[in-house]
């Protein structure tokens, strides 16, 4: 088990690929203690499957007054934690030019102002135990852009250039800090596209498939594992050869 007897605190893991991750690190013997806006269908058969080790915390990422004294109070119960995955994420899409600043201004809040506090708490207590890993879940929109997503796009560039800022700060003091930035995975985000538009877009993807959220879980409990020791500061994409 690569993740045996670590802690672990992932963000956005009631479904898609937060559910992915946090299932993943519990059956290679982590605690986790996942986060979601709300108590997903089937947590108690996860808990069971996981002999006990994921933990469960309802909480709205999204009214940031509430995160820091919510993880610092988690970091507490848990006694500190060796991993961090910050991937919960929400989507308002419109043209730029219709879309209202509220909306924009959400998908900010929650996909990288939360991240950022969040990171910087964890962050602390993992620079004094001298090690960590945190994992910041980005996009390849963040890094191409993509039209109707402008507010989605700029938080995950955010989240690109905070990872690399904040690998540069931690790293003396053994702590790493990596990005994934998946591709066109099949979530709830994507299965409100039109059969046209998932058509076209595989079109552009070489393995000639979309992702799944398995794919992303893998990529990220490699970051997490020590099997990922000399890597800080990367962002991993995971789209198939979409953007090579």
């Amino acid at each position: 088990m690569r993740l045996q007897n670590k802690k672990a605190l992932v963000t956005g893991a009631s479904r898609g690929i937060g559910k992915a991750i946090a299932d993943r690190f519990t059956a290679e013997g982590a605690e986790v203690w996942g986060i979601g806006t709300k108590e997903p269908d089937g947590l108690a058969e996860r808990i069971a499957k996981s002999e006990g080790r994921l933990h469960w915390v309802c909480a709205d990422l999204g009214e940031l007054e509430q995160v820091e004294p919510l993880i610092e109070d988690l970091i507490k119960k848990a006694n500190g934690f060796d991993i961090l995955v910050n991937n919960a994420g929400i989507t308002r899409d419109n043209l730029s030019f219709r879309m209202n600043f509220a909306d924009f201004q959400k998908v900010i809040d929650v996909n990288l102002s939360a991240p950022f506090i969040i990171a910087r708490t964890v962050g602390r207590a993992m620079i004094r135990q001298r090690g960590g890993s945190i994992i910041n879940m980005a996009s390849v929109v963040g890094i191409h852009g993509n039209g109707g997503q402008a507010n989605y796009a700029a938080a995950k560039a955010g989240v690109i250039g905070f990872t690399k800022s904040l690998a540069q700060e931690a790293a003396s003091r053994g702590v790493r800090v990596n990005a994934v930035a998946p591709g066109f995975i099949a979530t709830d985000m994507t299965s409100a596209m039109t059969d046209e538009a998932k058509e076209k877009t595989l079109m552009l993807i070489p393995l000639k498939r979309m992702g799944t959220p398995e794919d992303v879980a893998a990529a990220t409990l490699f970051l997490a594992s020590d099997e990922s020791i000399y890597i800080t500061g990367q962002v991993i994409p995971v789209d198939g050869g979409m953007f090579m």
